[in-house]
């Protein structure tokens, strides 16, 4: 991840066409062989050759079973109702639960792979825990959140639910509950009541705006020119659709890719966004 900080103005504009990335291989990209072309539109910043490359050696399909390494099972919190049960190499600690924007989290278990895996399917068919959100969702749960208080005693009800749980698996070392949360480290009270969303990037296409804060993949921003130079307006942009295009320097003052519907905005109530989480840092991306 790279970091955005609050107040960062950028002004970019997409050139040529979107290419697809390759593959990663031993911490580093391969050039796509094939050259592909990839729909602006999309998040994915793979053709679907070099994705299904990818996925040959991937815990996250199931094909990287003999992985030693110890796996953490988490429960992510991204707004009420909205909890999902997860997997992450222990050595990447919350890296994982940055990325997907959860904005409170606790650790339920640990172990090797296939244990945790089990552990993540015991909730999926017993407690219909899902392992997803769409980001619609999770962008629109930020617009009502409640009390850190709150959020973790949503977690904690569900922690200690599935811990509880007949055929829980023997290696997998249970983890005592302990709430985390993002509410600082990813600047929520910075995120005003109306947001729109960015639209995706074509060839030629500028943002001009200024970085407000981070959520995950998603930052947010207060363009010049308000999306097809209509005035100040504030926005959310998936980065991931960044990916693939070659940036060079804005050549306008404005903002050019247009806007869509309105998003839900600020996720905190007035005075009780902090909790204990890892603070101090803003706008990650």
């Amino acid at each position: 991840m790279s970091m955005l900080p609050a107040g960062k103005v950028l002004a970019f504009a997409a050139r040529g066409e979107r290419c697809c990335l390759g593959v990663r291989r031993a911490g580093r990209w391969i050039v796509c062989p094939y050259g592909a072309v990839l729909d602006g539109a999309g998040a994915k910043d793979q053709c679907a050759r070099c994705a299904q490359l990818d996925r040959s050696r991937s815990v996250a399909a199931d094909t990287m079973a003999d992985d030693p390494r110890p796996y953490g099972v988490y429960l992510a919190y991204f707004g009420p109702g909205l909890l999902k049960v997860g997997i992450t190499a222990v050595e990447r600690g919350p890296a994982r639960l940055v990325e997907q924007g959860a904005v409170a989290y606790a650790w339920l278990g640990r172990g090797p792979l296939m244990a945790a895996r089990r552990a993540e399917a015991l909730l999926g068919s017993a407690l219909a825990v899902p392992d997803r959100f769409a980001k619609a969702a999770k962008r629109a749960a930020r617009g009502a959140l409640p009390p850190v208080a709150d959020r973790f005693a949503e977690l904690a009800q569900l922690h200690g639910t599935a811990q509880e749980l007949p055929g829980w698996p023997e290696t997998l070392e249970p983890v005592e509950f302990a709430g985390a949360d993002h509410s600082e480290l990813f600047g929520l009270d910075r995120i005003p009541g109306e947001v729109a969303e960015l639209g995706s990037m074509t060839s030629g296409a500028e943002i001009v705006a200024e970085v407000l804060t981070g959520v995950g993949s998603d930052v947010y921003l207060r363009l010049a020119g308000g999306g097809d130079g209509g005035g100040e307006a504030v926005a959310v942009m998936d980065a991931r659709l960044l990916s693939g295009w070659v940036l060079g320097a804005a050549v306008g003052r404005v903002t050019t890719v247009p806007l869509r519907g309105g998003v839900t905005g600020a996720g905190e109530r007035k005075g009780e966004g902090k909790g204990k989480g890892e603070g101090g840092q803003q706008g990650l991306f």
